[in-house]
């Protein structure tokens, strides 16, 4: 039940987005989400309005115009192990498409709890 946000700067061309937004999709799938779970929004703002350091707190390259935000909402329960190979995973699989240094790739999860999420209707499919 991930709900992914990529933040960038603008300017970024179709087949960009489309890439990284598969790159995600795909290391969701690889832990056992499924295929067809796939809610996801881009988010593009000029540079005075997505500001951030080029080096904290240990980037080894200092991140440029290329510098691209994942937050990825899901419910709670994945483990340290899990949250790690997906972010092991996304970085590696941006790194070949669309090129990205994985350097300039900042992931967060955030957790919520399954009586949060009503997909559609109203309903909360997961509540008690």
């Amino acid at each position: 039940m991930p709900l992914v946000t990529v933040t960038l700067r603008n300017g970024r061309s179709d087949a960009h987005k489309s890439a990284i937004l598969a790159s995600v999709h795909r290391s969701l799938v690889s832990t056992g989400v499924p295929e067809t779970d796939r809610f996801q929004r881009v988010i593009e703002l000029d540079p005075t309005d997505f500001r951030y350091d080029p080096s904290y707190p240990d980037a080894a390259t200092a991140r440029g115009d290329d510098y691209v935000l994942i937050e990825i909402l899901w419910s709670v329960g994945r483990s340290v192990k899990v949250k790690r190979k997906v972010v092991a995973d996304i970085v590696a699989a941006l790194a070949r498409d669309p090129g990205l240094d994985p350097e300039h790739v900042m992931v967060v999860f955030t957790e919520t709890a399954w009586e949060n999420w009503a997909f559609a209707g109203g309903r909360i499919l997961h509540a008690g």
